[in-house]
């Protein structure tokens, strides 16, 4: 795993949950593409039976090619590299990937269930995927924030200790239990567009997959996602330009956007600014050179 930060040497869990921390499905996506580049193989599988509410998650009914129904249950499924690959010493045999419908009661005794899981494995260190919906423009950069609650953590890999209070995602929960157990986490959080809320989002999920190829060090195929975020970035596109009312407010979050990401409104432009001030005024004389 060349390029990894050292603070990420060893086994790293990748966690992402359907529902309320996945808006535009672009954090369970962007764990689905990791798992499926990688091609990790389910092995473990916790209880539906004791986390779900089938009235809340519903499970659905399909049909197969060969006419034939069943049922698809909601689930969270552990996934890791198989075992021939582990013999081999693929460099990929260090990233396992967690990944499913949050579960609607008894998060205590699920984190449970997932530490218990990680210490089997000898899980080091978790990065927990999810997306929100904010006040983002579609046709500027997905943001993306990343934070840890570990010293260690924020201090190699310059992050920030998020400052939220507020209701909790499971994501949370089991961070939480995971540092309690010495089990450092890393989160990362892709903002979608909310007047975009009904639709999944390919742009923040390359947002997020992009984000953690620099944090765990593995090259991530993009597939057809680049296509589909050009695609739909086009299509609310098109949809503003039928709609005035929506494109006037997506023509306000651009320019808050710009505002923000302005170089005239990043630290290092104003130092440099303010060091153009001193020497002009420097003993009352103006620097020519300035």
């Amino acid at each position: 795993m060349g390029g990894t930060p050292n603070i990420f040497d060893g086994r790293i869990l990748v966690v992402a949950f359907e529902g309320w921390n996945d808006a535009g499905d672009a954090a369970s996506s962007a764990a689905r593409t990791l798992k499926d580049s990688l091609e990790l193989e389910a092995i473990a599988e916790l209880d539906g039976e004791y986390y779900f509410d089938y009235q809340f998650n519903r499970p659905q009914a399909t049909t197969g090619d060969d006419g034939s129904r069943s049922i698809v249950w909601p689930t969270v499924t552990f996934f890791a590299p198989d075992s021939a690959r582990l013999a081999v010493g693929d460099p990929n045999l260090d990233i396992h990937v967690l990944l499913g419908t949050e579960p609607s009661r008894s998060w205590k005794s699920f984190a449970d269930d997932v530490l218990e899981i990680m210490q089997d494995r000898e899980i080091t260190a978790i990065v927990t995927l999810g997306s929100m919906l904010a006040d983002v423009p579609h046709s500027r950069p997905i943001s993306v924030f990343t934070s840890s609650e570990n010293a260690a953590f924020r201090a190699e890999l310059g992050l920030e200790r998020s400052t939220y209070e507020g209701p909790v995602g499971i994501l949370s929960v089991i961070a939480d239990a995971a540092e309690r157990e010495g089990i450092p986490t890393v989160s990362v959080w892709a903002s979608v567009p909310h007047y975009v809320h009904a639709t999944p989002s390919p742009k923040a999920t390359l947002a997020l997959i992009s984000r953690l190829e620099e944090l765990v060090g593995v090259d991530i195929p993009r597939g057809s996602l680049i296509d589909e975020a050009a695609a739909w970035e086009a299509g609310i596109n098109q949809l503003a330009s039928e709609d005035d009312d929506m494109a006037n407010y997506i023509e306000q979050l651009e320019r808050a956007r710009d505002t923000v990401d302005s170089p005239e409104a990043s630290g290092d432009a104003i130092a440099e600014e303010f060091e153009k001030y001193l020497r002009r005024h420097e003993g009352g004389k103006s620097d020519p050179r300035s």
